[in-house]
């Protein structure tokens, strides 16, 4: 029985159903809306569910798999109205975006600056969730994953949660001309996200997060690399007030804080590839890759 899309509360290893609790809550920015109306935080709100009702459970081990509509699956967690991305936040970037550029300098400028370089990157079209494929360009012979800790927004410009992004870039297309960044960056199978979303209050310390991302190919480990957030030359709470500066973005809106962990410059994301991203106290994010 297909039960359409449904929005639930992940805990030991299972997903409780919280829209089969009141079907209004049918996600995460309708859980966001009633947390205002009521003046808690979605901490709050969602745990005073949980003590008065009974609830219809997931184990989320089965959940885990390619969607379809013939049985149960992860989802991205919501559709956000509008995803940004933040660059040269780590020096590891900065580095990275340096090596590839035909144009010296600056992102060595920006990684220094007082103002961080804060970008649009997708809308919930282009995004894609868990076990969904991202996706390689057809005019790109040099894209890679970027994992990234990623903050959602309330109405007052508040960091009302987290989740992990893959801000999966060309660098063969952004080092050719910096102009071409929104090419790079903005497309189809762009971005992923999920795969669960962390309150604030689970999280406790964004500025101290690890980071993992693995590559597989043809199940066997290509590529692993190591960060964590406290590397960030700027904290979250500063990348958020630069984009809400004199811009009204939506409630839910996402932010993807910039990645700490580059492959070599040898390599590229291939057709079949797998990329696994883990944020501690979050979760880990996978998805194959396809060629467009």
């Amino acid at each position: 029985m297909n039960e359409g899309v449904r929005t639930g509360v992940a805990e030991d290893g299972a997903i409780r159903d919280l829209t089969g609790v009141d079907r209004k809550l049918s996600s995460f920015l309708e859980i966001l809306k009633e947390s205002y109306a009521r003046n808690v935080s979605v901490e709050s709100f969602v745990s005073s569910l949980i003590q008065k009702s009974k609830w219809k459970t997931y184990q989320c081990d089965p959940l885990a798999t390619s969607p379809t509509i013939k049985r149960a699956c992860l989802r991205m967690p919501y559709q956000p109205p509008e995803v940004w991305g933040c660059g040269v936040t780590y020096i590891r970037s900065k580095q990275a975006r340096e090596t590839e550029t035909t144009i010296k300098g600056i992102y060595h400028r920006a990684y220094e600056a007082i103002r961080p370089e804060v970008f649009f990157k997708a809308t919930a079209s282009r995004c894609v969730g868990p076990n969904e494929p991202i996706c390689i360009r057809s005019d790109s012979k040099w894209t890679v994953p970027e994992p990234e800790l990623t903050f959602i927004l309330g109405v007052r410009n508040d960091i009302v949660g987290y989740t992990i992004g893959n801000d999966v870039s060309a660098r063969d297309i952004e080092g050719e001309n910096p102009l071409y960044l929104t090419q790079a960056k903005i497309y189809k199978g762009c971005c992923a996200i999920g795969p669960v979303i962390a309150t604030p209050e689970e999280v406790d310390n964004p500025g101290d997060l690890d980071i993992e991302c693995k590559i597989f190919r043809k199940n066997e480990l290509l590529f692993v690399g190591q960060t964590n957030t406290s590397r960030m030359k700027r904290s979250v709470e500063e990348l958020c007030s630069y984009l809400c500066r004199d811009n009204p973005v939506p409630m839910g809106t996402l932010c993807l804080t910039g990645t700490g962990v580059v492959p070599p410059d040898d390599f590229s994301l291939r057709h079949g590839d797998l990329v696994e991203i883990t944020v501690e106290k979050i979760g880990t994010l996978r998805n194959p890759v396809i060629q467009l």
